[in-house]
């Protein structure tokens, strides 16, 4: 059995889905707890990814994981609700009209407050039982630390330069504090200690170098924060073997979502994005944080896709593992995934090993 202090994975995260009805404002209901960190994408129409959160609050605007862009205040979510989130503009890429609609959503602990643990001073939310937080700070342009507010260490962190077109810069406990990849790219890892400074983040604080992806002097920089929790989130690794009956990757749990990116450089290296709403096995519906691209879609036309998954009791097993992933056998893909196995009605979970 997988023990987790979490009773109910649902309280912190869950994807919704709905269909756009072409008006604004929406309030979108049935999330399951007042999310922090909202991600939405149009799964039937080529718009960016949508990321919005509590911290930077509903005047900052949207951000695009496709994108470098800066936050655009065009764009913005009228508020956190109790239950969902109500949005007030930017109305195809969110609520066009009959169209298929998703969002994943984090809860961490409302707007935040300050947080002096680090060098610089951090305003920071951050939901300790889950394992996830959101960090904002004004970026130095010298070493420094950044308070995160978990209480445990990271394993992964996702750094964006809200006021500069700059990359979207993620660290991954497997890759160590010397490499770091680019969400909104297929590149493989890059190796320098422009970013993190060689150091490793600790159970307080996660340290930023010069690099201005991370810390450029005078600019507002949030980061999204996460540590492991057993029974609820995995961070890790797998290698590739290059068959249609491909790796599996035990989590401990049956995951809800789960995000994968192969660790070389090419077209078909992307942050793949599985969910169980969307999908269930064969699970072949990806949606990719990197590009702009409707549901299972790819290249600008429909086309086999050959990214599969299935979606397990305790993990996942990828599929046609020769066909995707950058090069089949051998390769090393990334993994951010959450869920939780569901028995009975208090909602803990077991899965046998």
């Amino acid at each position: 059995m997988a023990y987790t202090t979490i009773n109910k994975s649902t309280d912190y995260f869950n994807t919704k889905l709905y269909t756009g009805n072409g008006s604004l404002p929406r309030a979108i209901t049935g999330v399951g707890h007042q999310p922090d960190f909202v991600w939405i994408k149009n799964r039937d129409v080529g718009y960016h990814h949508q990321l919005y959160d509590s911290v930077r609050g509903t005047s900052a605007g949207v951000l695009y994981s496709t994108l470098t862009d800066a936050e655009d205040s065009t764009y913005q979510l009228s508020s956190f609700d109790s239950d969902g989130y109500t949005m007030g503009s930017n109305l195809g890429a969110v609520n066009g009209n009959g169209e298929d609609i998703v969002s994943w959503n984090w809860k961490a602990n409302g707007a935040g407050s300050y947080n002096t643990d680090g060098s610089i001073t951090s305003t920071v939310s951050a939901n300790t039982t889950s394992g996830f937080s959101i960090v904002k700070w004004t970026g130095s342009g010298a070493t420094a630390t950044i308070g995160h507010g978990l209480g445990s260490v990271p394993k992964m962190i996702i750094v964006k330069n809200t006021q500069a077109s700059e990359n979207w810069i993620v660290y991954h406990s497997t890759l160590g504090s010397s490499k770091h990849l680019k969400l909104n790219l297929t590149d493989a890892e890059a190796t320098t200690g422009g970013t993190w400074n060689h150091t490793n983040p600790t159970a307080n604080v996660f340290t930023v170098h010069t690099n201005t992806n991370v810390n450029a002097s005078g600019n507002s920089m949030i980061a999204y924060c996460f540590a492991e929790k057993t029974g609820y989130s995995k961070f890790g690794k797998l290698i590739s073997n290059g068959s249609d009956d491909g790796t599996f990757t035990y989590t401990g749990f049956a995951p809800k979502l789960v995000i994968l990116k192969p660790n070389v450089t090419d077209d078909w290296s992307n942050w793949y994005m599985f969910d169980t709403a969307r999908d269930t096995n064969l699970n072949d519906k990806p949606l990719y944080a990197n590009l702009n691209t409707q549901e299972a879609y790819y290249g600008g036309s429909p086309a086999t896709n050959y990214a599969q998954i299935d979606i397990l009791s305790n993990g996942f097993k990828i599929r046609r593992d020769g066909n995707w992933g950058g090069g089949g056998n051998g390769t090393e893909l990334i993994y951010m995934a959450f869920g939780q196995s569901i028995v009975g009605s208090n909602n803990v979970p077991c899965t046998a090993r």
